[in-house]
């Protein structure tokens, strides 16, 4: 075994130490947990779906947590201006106006986690804001360049109230490698426990549990770069994730049905080349968590409607079905296109 080998190992055992340490405050979401450490040695942003108090703020403190680095959290309102992430001022003891550094500043390059809760009550021009920095990991404020090298972006979108909100745009949504559904656990012994259990009831205690820095962030661009290198893709893989790539794009021509919609309406756009790309990153980071030096179709499978899902365009007749007809599409998709 070479030393980076035997490096790349050591880092998966760290990994899976994480999500053990994670796994013991918020119980019942081993999937959902799974999913953002792939996105964490991904380097991908996550779009978070899932109800209020399912306790997706707790789930990323906890991260935060294991993995070092800075965290901070913005709430979604109407009123929020782009500024709004770079300052506030405020009227001093001394009667004079004066500035701090706002959310995205404030850690300065060791912000390692960015939470935008409700990120659609947001207006566009917030949007634009944070998509640029999360594509150019930089920002122009106070007449010097500020660096954001080791931050990923975690943003939930309310799905319940329609008024005062925004869609994000297709383009916007393609930013994000996934959407990651986080949902009430169905184990009736679990729901028991986080209703009773008064260790649940103090999200600042609870997170405490967590083993602080069981891995560092600011390496974690490194062994991304290391683990993506060193899983590999055979030719007949390759194929195999075009195809479905493809079948996102004109599901019909692949023999793809779904009850009760026209396929020759549906789809106005399938997913991007970026899309892809992000699917097959997420594939090798979970072939490598799994012990394995290249990526098998089930390592696709996993992430499939996390990294697809979110990307297609449909038409608008179908928008009020989409996480259904989503969901459908994708599971015809894998089980019309062979594996090799």
């Amino acid at each position: 075994m070479s030393s980076s080998d035997s490096q790349l190992a050591d880092w998966r055992d760290h990994a899976l130490k994480l999500e053990s340490e994670i796994n013991k405050v918020v119980v019942g979401q081993q999937q959902p947990i799974r999913l953002i450490t792939t996105a964490i040695f991904a380097r991908g942003h996550v779009l978070l779906e899932g109800d209020v108090g399912v306790g997706k703020t707790t789930l990323l403190r906890a991260f935060t947590r294991g993995i070092g680095g800075g965290y901070e959290r913005i709430e979604g309102t109407i009123d929020l201006m782009p500024n709004d992430l770079v300052y506030h001022t405020y009227l001093g003891e001394d009667g004079r106006p004066h500035v701090d550094a706002g959310p995205l500043l404030r850690c300065g390059e060791s912000l390692a986690v960015f939470f935008f809760n409700e990120i659609n009550r947001a207006r566009p021009q917030v949007h634009s804001l944070l998509l640029r920095v999360m594509a150019e990991r930089t920002l122009s404020a106070f007449n010097k360049e500020h660096y954001f090298p080791h931050m990923l972006v975690f943003a939930d979108r309310n799905q319940v109230e329609k008024e005062e909100t925004f869609d994000i745009p297709s383009a916007a949504r393609d930013r994000f490698m996934m959407e990651i559904p986080i949902a009430v656990p169905n184990d009736s012994d679990i729901m028991e426990s986080l209703i009773f259990d008064t260790r649940f009831h103090n999200a600042d205690k609870l997170v405490e549990n967590v083993q602080p820095d069981v891995l560092h962030f600011d390496k974690l661009n490194d062994i991304a770069v290391a683990l993506q290198d060193h899983v590999q893709a055979s030719p007949t893989l390759r194929k195999y994730a075009l195809d479905l790539w493809l079948a996102t794009r004109n599901p019909g021509q692949y023999g793809v049905k779904v009850d009760g919609v026209d396929l020759q309406r549906l789809v106005l756009a399938g997913a991007s080349p970026r899309g892809v790309s992000m699917m097959m990153r997420a594939a090798r980071v979970n072939a490598w968590l799994n012990n394995r030096e290249a990526v098998l179709p089930e390592d696709i499978h996993v992430i499939f409607h996390e990294t697809v899902a979110h990307r297609l365009v449909f038409s608008p007749v179908y928008e009020m079905r989409r996480t259904e007809i989503a969901r459908e599409l994708l599971s015809g998709i894998i089980n019309a296109i062979s594996a090799p």
